[in-house]
């Protein structure tokens, strides 16, 4: 009895947010879409994820795990290791905005790992005007994360992870006077846990079934002015998905893998308009809302609500959860290739692509490349080649592919 009354009043809920509004109809224009500040946080940093449509919940650890789940690097087969990347963004338009990286992890004994990366962002170079079109100077906007984390073994199957990180966006970087701009900053931290099942299949060894799961900047809003009240959510992530990996024989291996990803950040609500199509303000100063959730909330509240806001019901929560499938092929431990597909609704992005890359191992040394081609719309990378390079040290030979294994 008590389940059929929960049904019922989950169905209840359900309905009212779907259909108990007198809503306008869904936009396509991208107005539904969720906007943060410092969305450079959101832009894969390594080519190994690039070239799988960007995932990285549940593959096997390597050095660039603090992006997608730190939790991994308990299981990470080399006792040190650094990389180095670029993405080249907007290449097609410009060549000075991209996306720099480095990445250090080192394991503390059998069980421990720590590790601490610097993300650096280049918008190139830009003319500051005035509101008459008096040009002000040239500057160089630019925004950069630095992090750090510690990675723990449970069990032989189980590890967790706490990273914390600073963020800086600099966004006018000149003193203007005359304006109320400063750059933004933030403090924010990521928990994750990883799970690695090692199994039994009959004719196939090294099989295994990996899960993850990491939530990604949970931190304080940003805003880039000293006196105004508005300050913007930064884009705390969930990030969910398994992997299944196994030996063909002694020389191939395969893994395949999904990730499903969504924005812990509340949903723009649909404000009511008048006549004019000009937005109704309140008795409170505030707008009205026709329907959904007030996005003026504390970070916390706002992680909550974001499963449960979006005007158009669930549907639309649904269309807020990008969906990402990958496979991922080694030869001899030496030599990789991938390809993994994207897919974001039209109502929140519409980006869906392809991508490709490829690895090489030798000794100590790795080099990754991934290749992006756009399906709906244009992308940032279409047309670009992105690498990392990658170094790791001292492996202990329990079935590694250098970086990239467990």
């Amino acid at each position: 009895m008590k389940i059929k009354v929960l049904f019922l009043l989950a169905f209840a809920f359900i309905s009212a947010n779907s259909f108990g509004q007198d809503l306008p109809p869904e936009p396509t224009d991208g107005s539904r879409v969720i906007s943060t500040a410092v969305p450079f946080l959101t832009i894969s940093p390594d080519a190994r994820s690039g070239g799988m449509g960007d995932i990285g919940a549940a593959t096997s650890p390597d050095a660039y795990s603090m992006f997608w789940n730190p939790a991994k690097y308990a299981f990470i087969d080399q006792s040190f290791g650094f990389g180095i990347g670029y993405v080249p963004w907007l290449r097609g338009l410009v060549n000075d905005i991209g996306l720099a990286s480095v990445v250090g992890f080192g394991k503390i004994g059998e069980k421990q790992a720590v590790a601490a990366s610097l993300r650096f962002f280049s918008m190139g170079s830009v003319m500051f005007t005035n509101d008459v079109g008096q040009e002000l100077g040239e500057v160089k906007p630019n925004e950069w994360a630095i992090d750090a984390t510690y990675a723990r073994k449970f069990s032989r199957e189980f590890s967790g992870a706490v990273a914390a990180r600073f963020i800086y966006s600099n966004l006018v970087p000149v003193n203007y006077t005359s304006y109320d701009v400063r750059p933004g900053t933030s403090i924010a931290a990521d928990i994750a846990i990883y799970y690695h099942h090692p199994m039994d299949i009959r004719g196939m060894s090294g099989a295994s079934i990996d899960v993850g799961f990491d939530i990604s900047n949970i931190g304080a809003k940003m805003s880039y002015s000293s006196t105004s009240v508005v300050r913007d959510f930064i884009p705390t992530t969930l990030r969910l998905g398994p992997s299944f990996t196994m030996d063909i024989d002694d020389y191939n291996r395969i893994s395949f893998a999904l990730d499903l990803s969504k924005l812990l950040v509340p949903t723009p609500p649909v404000y009511a308009k008048d006549t004019n199509n000009n937005p109704i303000i309140g008795p409170d100063g505030k707008k009205v809302i026709l329907a959904g959730k007030d996005p003026d909330v504390s970070v916390v509240k706002g992680m909550i609500q974001s499963f449960y806001d979006a005007p158009y019901g669930f549907k639309e929560e649904l269309q807020e959860i990008n969906v990402a499938v990958a496979a991922e092929y080694w030869y001899n431990k030496l030599f990789s290739i991938r390809a993994g597909y994207f897919y974001e609704s039209k109502y929140k992005g519409d980006r869906q692509f392809f991508t490709l890359g490829a690895g090489l191992r030798y000794n100590v040394f790795g080099l990754d490349f991934s290749y992006l081609i756009p399906i709906r719309n244009n992308n940032p990378l279409q047309n670009t080649l992105q690498f990392t390079l990658l170094f790791n040290f001292n492996n202990t030979g329990k079935g590694g592919q250098g970086s990239g294994s467990n």
